[in-house]
């Protein structure tokens, strides 16, 4: 009864060859998955991205993301996702944005001009002394060239997002380990608070002990990082969440240890550290709006949707309350609720800020009223991105704090001020349209992954831009690029594995 090992041999594997593995077909879409994770966590290190050359880096790796992604589909490598093809329409929407952006860098005639922009040929003529030739939209069109050039990365960043995020296991590890990075930058933040480092960082000089901003220049734009992150964190809650009922008391508590023990609770308590550093920084209308977003998308997710489920409803509840009172009594939510309560946003217009005043949002509010007057006078096509600073100077009032501001402290009045109405108009259907589609993926679609995607992006965009008001995160590299994504996760949420569902 005993085989010879002669015999053995002839049944066992053979041993795969150096030529075999060589043959094997190398994962290029892998690649391009944890590269693009990679530079999105990189993106918030250097200060947020701030500086040209933590943009070049961010901008470059985008481009050559989705580059090779090209290369790779022609050689038959990767094909083209179910969301792509469920966003086409929205892509030529991106595409006639950067060609409006485009048409700012090139020369017209100054009588040209005149009839699109009569203030932009007056500057051209009465300040810069050119009474005929050929000029450009853009006031600063080197600068208005750099925003075109950041503005293509972000499209890129929406396009690479859809293409290399292809699968339900992917969604949820990319979520996932965006959450987690998010968590790393919370307890650096939070440990460099409670220490009251100052440090040098990336060249500037940082002092943490006023408030956490962890490796943002701003703790404000710290701030809106967390928001969409905790959103997003959220959102893989509800995913997870299932309804049953206990039949008796032994069943609850055998269901609680469950839930105690589980990943979820571990989430949980992630969220929990992400919130305490979101209370430490302080910044006012950043918890204003990470709240304020997560009553309404709860508001919203319950009212319309079909499958909205009990264990929803409780962990909304669940995450205001403990998140409010009792992790944010431990961490300085007293001092965060008086900096509220002495926000005066109707101060007088005879009241003057003082010179070194910390800088506060009735100073934003000032800056964004003299911008409203920037706009009265370039009222369609602006001044051209990146061009505000240039120009706010001339209208520019005495109530504005003392000090060089290079942006608005508001979105929207920068937006409008930089590319008019006409450019508004573009920037605000590309939002509207990716909510919109977030929200019917919410509504339809009984997948609970999709669904809690869809909770975390509609959650996401509500608070930037409720934050937006008063603060300028989407002018930051990290921020802006993070808010891309999230429009992309919106539409992965509305057309991944539809067909299957």
């Amino acid at each position: 009864g005993v085989v010879p090992q002669s015999k053995l041999i002839e049944f066992m594997p053979a041993k795969p060859t150096r030529r075999q593995f060589v043959d094997k077909p190398f994962d290029i879409g892998r690649l391009l998955y944890w590269s693009w994770l990679a530079l999105l966590c990189w993106a918030p290190i250097p200060l947020g991205t701030v500086e040209p050359w933590s943009w070049a880096v961010l901008e470059v790796g985008t481009y050559l993301i989705l580059g090779v992604w090209c290369v790779a589909h022609l050689r038959g490598r990767v094909a083209v996702t179910e969301a792509l093809i469920g966003a086409r329409f929205f892509l030529w929407l991106l595409v006639a944005w950067l060609a409006f952006l485009a048409l700012y860098l090139i020369p017209l005639p100054l009588e040209w001009l005149a009839v699109l922009s009569p203030s932009t040929a007056a500057i051209h003529r009465e300040t810069l002394g050119f009474e005929a030739g050929w000029r450009t939209l853009a006031l600063e069109p080197h600068v208005a060239q750099a925003g075109w050039l950041r503005s293509l990365a972000l499209v890129c960043a929406f396009v690479v997002t859809l293409l290399v995020v292809n699968t339900r296991e992917r969604v949820r590890q990319f979520v996932f380990l965006l959450v987690m990075f998010a968590l790393v930058l919370s307890v650096y933040g939070i440990m460099m608070h409670l220490t009251g480092a100052s440090i040098n960082w990336f060249g500037s000089p940082m002092n943490h002990a006023p408030q956490a901003s962890a490796t943002y220049f701003n703790r404000n734009h710290f701030a809106g990082y967390l928001e969409m992150t905790l959103a997003l964190g959220i959102g893989l809650l509800i995913a997870d969440l299932r309804d049953g009922r206990a039949e008796n008391w032994r069943q609850f508590f055998r269901d609680l240890l469950e839930w105690v023990f589980s990943p979820k609770m571990r989430l949980r308590l992630v969220l929990c550290v992400m919130v305490i550093a979101l209370v430490s920084t302080r910044s006012r209308m950043g918890n204003t709006a990470f709240f304020a977003s997560l009553l309404a998308t709860g508001i919203i997710g319950i009212v319309l949707s079909r499958y909205a489920t009990r264990g929803t409803v409780v962990l909304l509840v669940s995450l205001i309350a403990i998140d409010i009172f009792i992790v944010g009594s431990w961490f300085g939510i007293e001092q965060l609720a008086q900096r509220i309560e002495q926000t005066n946003m109707m101060r007088p217009v005879t009241e003057v800020v003082v010179a070194g005043m910390q800088e506060s949002v009735e100073a934003r509010l000032d800056a964004t009223a003299d911008t409203m007057l920037l706009i009265k006078d370039f009222p369609l096509f602006g001044v051209g991105l990146g061009a505000w600073y240039l120009v706010f100077p001339n209208y520019r009032s005495d109530m504005v704090m003392p000090g060089y501001f290079e942006f608005a402290h508001n979105d929207y009045a920068q937006f409008a001020a930089e590319v008019g109405l006409v450019g508004m108009a573009f920037v605000g259907l590309i939002v509207l349209w990716s909510f919109v589609t977030a929200l019917v993926a919410h509504a339809r679609r009984r997948d609970p992954l999709m669904r809690g995607l869809s909770f975390g992006a509609l959650m996401a965009i509500i608070a930037i831009m409720i934050h937006s008001s008063v603060d300028f995160n989407l002018q930051i590299g990290a921020n802006a690029m993070l808010f891309m994504v999230i429009l992309a996760l919106g539409w992965i949420a509305c057309f991944m594995d539809r067909r299957q569902s």
